[in-house]
C-alpha cells in the first residue's frame, strides 16, 4: 500500500508519468544494456527489444501497477505480479538485478521529465517501483524455494531423445536429464525456458509450453518456427529446427508458468490458435491419464489443417475422454477437414455450462476476442485464464 504522503503525488504525475513511459523505457533499455551490455546478449529477448515489444509491456506493467495502488489499495494484483514471476524465474532472475533496473530506469524518469521530478515526486515514484520489486521478489523466492533450488540457479542440461517434426513449422523435442536426477515435477499448462549459444556468441532464452503431461521420466516441447514478414526470423526457434537433433544436449530451466490446470471437477474450456495449442495439449494429456470425467470443451483455430500441430494426437486425447467435443476453424479449411467451420473462432453458438473455467492460448487479437465473447455471455473475468508467448502486451488491458 503507497504512504499517505505517496498517494496525492503519484496521482497528481500519473497522467505525466503515462504520457512520458514510453520514452522512459526507451531510454531506460538504452542506459541499462550501455551499461552492461551481458544483460542484452545473454538475458533479454533480442528480437523483443528490437520490435519495441518488451519496452511496450514493461511501459504496461508499471502504468498499471501505479493505477492499481491508486484505485485499489487494499488489493495487490497478484494475477499481473504472479505472470510476471513465473516469467522471471524462469529466467534465474536474481533481486540483485533489481537495484540494477532501479538505478537506470530512474536516470531514465529523471531525464525525460526533467525538472518536474522534484524530491517529492522521486521518493513517490521510488515507493511504487520498490512496492513492484519487493512484491515480486517475494514470488520469485517462493518459486525457487517451491521447485527445490537456490535463487536464479534454474539451469540443467536435457538430452534430446526424440525429435517429431509436427507441421512444416513445428517440431516436437523430447527431452530427458543428461545427468542422474529424475525430471522435475510440474503443472499440465506450465512451460520451460531454453537457452541457446548462437553463432555470435549470445546466449538467447526462449520459454515453451510443455506439450505432453507430467509424470513421466521425459518432458516434451513444441517449438513453432519463428518467420516474421519483413522482419528476422526468431532465432532460438531457427536455431532449435536447425540444430537440435537426436543426441543434442540443450539447457533448460525448471518448469514455471502460472497456467496451469486446477484439479477440480467443473466443465473446461480450453481455446487456443497455432502453437498455442502445446498448453492444451498438456491439460488434455493430463486429463487422459487422470480418468477425468468433467465435461470439456475444446476450441482451436488455425490457418489451415496442415499448420495445425499436433492435429491427430489432439483428436485422439479428446476421443479418449468421455465427456469431451472438439470444434475446429481454419481460415482455409480446403477438403481434408469437413467438421471444421471456415474463417476465424467464433463462440456465439458453443454450449456454456455454469462454473466453467477457461484457459486461453494464441496470438492476443484472438484472446481478446474469445475472452469478449465470453463475458458477454455471462462468464466471469476471474474464470478465464490465459497464456501469451513474448512480453505481455495485454496488461492493463483485461
Amino acid at each position: 500500500m503507497l504512504s499517505e504522503q505517496s498517494v496525492p503525488v503519484v496521482r497528481a504525475t500519473l497522467p505525466a508519468v503515462g504520457a512520458s513511459i514510453g520514452d522512459i523505457t526507451r531510454l531506460f533499455y538504452r542506459k541499462l544494456f550501455d551499461a552492461h551490455p551481458e544483460l542484452l546478449r545473454d538475458l533479454f529477448n533480442r528480437g523483443n527489444q528490437a520490435s519495441g515489444e518488451q519496452q511496450r509491456a514493461l511501459a504496461g506493467s508499471i502504468a498499471a501497477f501505479a493505477g492499481l495502488l491508486l484505485e485499489h489499495p487494499d488489493a495487490r494484483p497478484d494475477v499481473m505480479l504472479s505472470r510476471i514471476a513465473h516469467k522471471h524465474a524462469s529466467l534465474g532472475i536474481t533481486s540483485d538485478q533489481y537495484k540494477i533496473v532501479h538505478r537506470h530506469l530512474f536516470a531514465a524518469i529523471a531525464e525525460v521529465l526533467g525538472d518536474a521530478v522534484t524530491p517529492e515526486v522521486a521518493a513517490a515514484w521510488d515507493e511504487v517501483y520498490w512496492l513492484m520489486a519487493n512484491a515480486l521478489m517475494a514470488v520469485e523466492a517462493r518459486l525457487y524455494a517451491q521447485t527445490g533450488v537456490a535463487e536464479g540457479d534454474v539451469w540443467r542440461r536435457m538430452e534430446v531423445v526424440e525429435r517429431r517434426e509436427e507441421s512444416a513449422d513445428a517440431v516436437s523435442l523430447v527431452l530427458r536429464p543428461a545427468d542422474e536426477h529424475p525430471v522435475a515435477p510440474f503443472r499440465p499448462g506450465q512451460y520451460i525456458s531454453v537457452r541457446v549459444e548462437l553463432p555470435d556468441g549470445a546466449r538467447q532464452i526462449r520459454q515453451y509450453s510443455l506439450s505432453a503431461a507430467p509424470g513421466r521420466s521425459a518432458l516434451r516441447v513444441t517449438v513453432k518456427r519463428v518467420r516474421a514478414d519483413g522482419a528476422p526470423d526468431g532465432e532460438v526457434s531457427s536455431w532449435l529446427h536447425a540444430r537440435a537433433h537426436e543426441g543434442d544436449v540443450l539447457t533448460v530451466s525448471a518448469p514455471f508458468g502460472d497456467l496451469a490446470l486446477a484439479e477440480q471437477d467443473g466443465p473446461l474450456l480450453l481455446a487456443s490458435a497455432g502453437i498455442g495449442v502445446t498448453p492444451m495439449l498438456a491439460m488434455l494429456d493430463h486429463l487422459v491419464a487422470a480418468g477425468a470425467t468433467r465435461p470439456v470443451t475444446v476450441v482451436h483455430a488455425d490457418r489451415r489443417p496442415a499448420d495445425h500441430a499436433h492435429r491427430q494426437e489432439q483428436r485422439d486425447l479428446i476421443r479418449a475422454l468421455p465427456d469431451a467435443r472438439l470444434h475446429l476453424w481454419y481460415e482455409e479449411p480446403g477438403e481434408g477437414a469437413p467438421d471444421a467451420s471456415a474463417g476465424r473462432a467464433d463462440l456465439t453458438g458453443l454450449d456454456l455450462p455454469e462454473n466453467l473455467t477457461v484457459y486461453l492460448c494464441g496470438p492476443v487479437p484472438f484472446m481478446r476476442a474469445v475472452r469478449g465473447d465470453l463475458l458477454r455471455r455471462g462468464v466471469p473475468a476471474e474464470a478465464v485464464h490465459y497464456e501469451v508467448f513474448g512480453p505481455d502486451l495485454w496488461l492493463g488491458q483485461r
